[in-house]
C-alpha cells in the first residue's frame, strides 16, 4: 500500500522511497489519527540542494512512572536534550520547539492539532513519551507527515539511566537515516590528545563534545590517535619506552598493544580500510624518514617510500588502493602527494602555501582536508582530487591544523591554535557553523571515528 503524503516533502527529494513495514512502536500517545492504520513510511531524501524540513517538536509527555525527580527523571529531561540537538545540527530540520508552539492550543485530537502544526508551517511533528520499566528509561518516539497524516517512523528504545544521551543518539540517527538513506553521526566519537592530566594522553569524546575521558595512562607523551575502520581499535604514538612506538588500544577492553618500536623514530600511524594493517612513519637508526607498512602484529615491516626526502603522516583512501602523505621531497618544504597503496604512481598534490601537511580523506574518496600555511598562519583547506582545485575553509586570527572528516562528510573537526593554547573545534564542510569541543588543558590531533555498526 502506497501512502499519500505532502507535496512539499515529496518535492524535497531527487528519488523518495516508500518501504511499508510493521511499526517499530505501538505508541499510545499520542494515538493514530483516524484513517491510518498505523503502518510506518520510509521516507528516503537525496542530497542534493533543498531547503530545511520544518519539524513540530512539542515537549515530551512524561509519564508517572518516573517520578517527578530522581536518576530516571533527570535522564529523560537529559535525553529530551540531547535529541533535540542532534536534529538541529544534522542540518536537514528546521524545528519549532515548545517556545514557538506555545501560541496553538492543542486539544489532543490528531486531526485537529495536526491542522494547527500545519498552521505554524510544519511539515511533521514528532512526539516523544519518556517512562520507566524495571527501573530502566522507555523512549518512544513517532514523527507524523502532517498533510496526510500518516506515520512516517516509530521506534522504542530502553536503557540504564546512564544510557539517556545513548538512547537519544540512537533515535536521532534512525531518523536521520529515515530522511536521508544514511545514518546520522551522534553515535560516532572523536579521538584526541590532551595535556589536561599533566602528561599528554589520549581522549575521546562523543561527536559533540561531551563526555571527554582518558583511554591511555602511559603518564608519557603520547599523540596521533588514528581509528581503525570498524571502531575497535585506536592506533597512536606513544613515548613510553625509550624510543617512540606504535601502539593500538582496544577500544572495549582497554587493553594497550605494542606494534612497533624498532629503529630510532616512529610516527603518525594509519590503519587501512580492511583493519589488518597500519601505516606509519619510521626511521631506521640515524636514517631516513619513510613511510612503512605492517600488519597489526607487526614484525618486518615493509618500506613504501625511497627517497632523500622526509616523508610522514600517511592516510589511507577509503578504498585501501592509494595512501595520502607528506613529504618535503620536491622542494625541501612540505607538501601532500599520493601513491598507490604499494608505493607507486607518487603524485603532489598541493602547490600552494608554504608548508602542507596532515592530510585527511573525505568519506566518498573525492577529496582531501589538510593543513596549509599561508604567511605565517595555518588554514585547513580542501583539495578537489579530480579538479584539484583547493578552497580554503578556515580564516581568523588563529592557526587551524589536524583536519578529520566526520564520518557522513559534512563536518571537519580540526585544531585551532593561539599562541600556546590549542583546542578543538568542528565546523561543516564548507567551513561555517563552528563550534568549540574542548576547553581544558590544550588539545591535539582530533581523528573522527567510523559510524557504529
Amino acid at each position: 500500500m502506497l501512502v499519500r503524503l505532502s507535496s512539499r516533502v515529496l518535492a524535497a527529494a531527487a528519488a523518495i522511497a516508500l518501504l511499508l513495514g510493521p511499526a517499530a512502536l505501538r505508541a499510545q500517545d499520542p494515538a493514530p489519527p483516524a484513517g491510518s492504520d498505523g503502518e510506518d513510511v520510509r521516507l528516503v531524501l537525496s542530497d542534493g540542494s533543498r531547503s530545511l524540513l520544518r519539524l513540530a517538536m512539542p515537549t515530551a509527555v512524561y509519564d508517572p512512572s518516573l517520578g517527578g525527580s530522581g536518576a530516571l527523571a533527570e535522564a529523560a529531561r537529559e535525553a529530551e536534550q540531547t535529541l533535540r540537538d542532534d536534529l538541529e545540527y544534522s542540518g536537514i530540520f528546521r524545528i519549532q520547539g515548545a517556545d514557538e508552539l506555545s501560541v496553538l492550543t492543542l486539544t489532543g485530537n490528531a486531526a485537529g492539532d495536526f491542522e494547527q502544526y500545519r498552521s505554524l508551517g510544519n511539515e511533521l511533528v514528532l512526539y516523544v513519551t519518556f517512562k520507566a520499566e524495571d527501573g530502566r528509561l522507555v523512549l518512544e518516539g513517532r514523527i507524523y507527515d502532517l498533510p496526510s497524516g500518516q506515520s512516517v517512523l516509530g521506534k522504542r528504545y530502553r536503557g540504564q539511566p546512564d544510557q539517556a544521551r545513548r538512547v537519544a543518539h540512537t533515535f536521532a540517527d534512525a531518523i536521520i537515516l529515515q530522511f536521508t538513506g544514511r545514518s546520522g553521526i551522534a553515535r560516532s566519537s572523536i579521538a584526541f590528545h590532551s595535556d589536561r592530566d599533566g602528561h599528554q594522553e589520549i581522549y575521546l569524546m562523543d561527536y559533540d563534545g561531551r563526555n571527554q575521558r582518558r583511554i591511555t595512562g602511559h603518564r608519557s607523551t603520547s599523540g596521533f590517535p588514528a581509528w581503525s575502520p570498524t571502531g575497535d581499535a585506536i592506533a597512536y604514538l606513544s613515548y613510553f619506552t625509550t624510543t617512540p612506538t606504535v601502539y593500538y588500544v582496544d577500544v572495549a577492553s582497554g587493553e594497550k598493544i605494542e606494534v612497533f618500536g624498532g629503529g630510532s623514530l616512529n610516527l603518525a600511524p594509519a590503519f587501512s580500510p580492511d583493519g589488518q594493517r597500519i601505516a606509519f612513519a619510521h626511521a631506521q637508526s640515524d636514517a631516513n624518514v619513510d613511510i612503512y607498512l605492517c600488519d597489526r602484529r607487526c614484525q618486518n615491516p615493509q618500506r613504501l617510500t625511497r627517497t632523500g626526502g622526509i616523508d610522514t603522516n600517511p592516510a589511507w583512501s577509503p578504498d585501501g588502493q592509494r595512501i595520502a602523505f607528506t613529504s618535503d621531497r620536491s622542494s625541501r618544504r612540505p607538501h601532500v602527494y599520493l601513491m598507490n597503496a604499494d608505493g607507486s604512481n607518487v603524485q603532489r598534490i598541493s602547490f600552494e602555501g608554504n608548508y602542507n601537511d596532515g592530510a585527511a580523506w573525505r568519506p566518498d574518496g573525492n577529496a582531501l582536508v589538510y593543513a596549509s600555511r599561508r604567511g605565517n598562519k595555518f588554514r585547513v583547506v580542501l583539495t578537489d582530487l579530480v579538479s584539484l582545485e583547493t578552497t580554503v575553509l578556515t580564516n581568523g586570527p588563529d592557526s587551524y591544523e589536524s583536519p578529520s572528516f566526520s564520518p557522513d562528510g559534512k563536518h571537519v573537526v580540526f585544531t585551532a591554535k593561539r599562541g600556546p593554547r590549542a583546542q578543538i573545534h568542528v565546523m561543516r564542510a564548507d567551513g561555517s557553523g563552528w563550534r568549540q569541543l574542548t576547553h581544558d588543558g590544550n588539545n591535539h590531533g582530533p581523528d573522527w571515528s567510523p559510524l557504529p555498526d
